[in-house]
């Protein structure tokens, strides 16, 4: 995931309302959103690593990946999907497994990452060095920096999702997904400076980025109620934005069903 907007306990249904997209390469090979076999996890699937980089598991459970942007660092390590993978499979608390990343936060390749359960929320890094902390109730954003810098795109799509929850239709998600395909670019005096060159600092900086080598991926949608019943909504994008295919995922008293 490259673009992340969520409520965190700020909506008096919904105590987890996320909106994200996925930025990759066209070529990498990626399975579409499904109940993983034998499995209480709702996902897509990187192919290419075999671990995901958004999904859902039973009793209301969330965790979500970005990379970080830096190309100085050698993007060492395992990958960094197998951390959703490992949560979203695991039996601990977003708190207790926080403490145990931390050990080995280290050895993955550069990564932001959210864990939600039940109770609370965590956000973990491991650039410059591993770190985690409590997420408050309210309305965040993440991208491929630090938790809530203050990117454009990423203050534009909690900006959104603030407007979505002000709204009048708990289970209508269309404004953000409308969010989510905004192709706009940021002011110039606006963009970060990743060292990655402004031409690219200005694609990068749309919501949704329409490219034939590499662009937005998959637009995902998460809502889990305060009794852990809740949906999953994956739409699809292939090579210059075309439309590939949607998908949506109940699960209700926090079981897949």
């Amino acid at each position: 995931m490259c673009l992340i907007a969520f409520a965190w306990q700020a909506h008096p249904r919904w105590r987890l309302v996320l909106a994200g997209n996925r930025d990759e390469f066209h070529e990498r090979p990626s399975a579409a959103l499904a109940r993983w076999d034998r499995s209480s996890i709702m996902a897509g699937r990187d192919l290419q690593a075999g671990g995901t980089w958004l999904g859902v598991a039973d009793a209301g459970r969330c965790c979500v990946v970005t990379n970080v942007r830096d190309p100085r660092d050698p993007q060492l390590g395992t990958s960094r999907g197998m951390l959703v993978t490992d949560y979203l499979g695991g039996d601990r608390d977003a708190a207790t497994h926080a403490q145990h990343l931390l050990h080995s936060a280290a050895a993955y390749r550069p990564f932001n990452l959210l864990t939600f359960d039940a109770h609370e929320a965590f956000y973990l890094g491991n650039r410059p060095a591993p770190r985690a902390q409590a997420i408050t109730p309210g309305v965040h954003g993440l991208s491929n920096a630090d938790f809530n810098t203050p990117w454009p795109k990423t203050r534009a799509m909690m900006q959104s999702l603030q407007g979505w929850i002000a709204g009048p239709d708990e289970n209508d998600f269309t404004s953000l997904f409308d969010a989510l395909a905004d192709e706009c670019l940021a002011p110039d005096a606006l963009l970060p400076d990743t060292g990655i060159g402004l031409e690219r600092e200005r694609r990068l900086s749309a919501a949704f980025i329409r490219g034939e080598q590499y662009g937005t991926r998959a637009s995902t949608v998460v809502a889990i109620g305060h009794d852990g019943a809740g949906l999953i909504t994956e739409r699809r994008f292939g090579p210059n934005g075309r439309f590939g295919g949607e998908t949506t995922l109940h699960f209700a008293d926090g079981s897949p069903g």
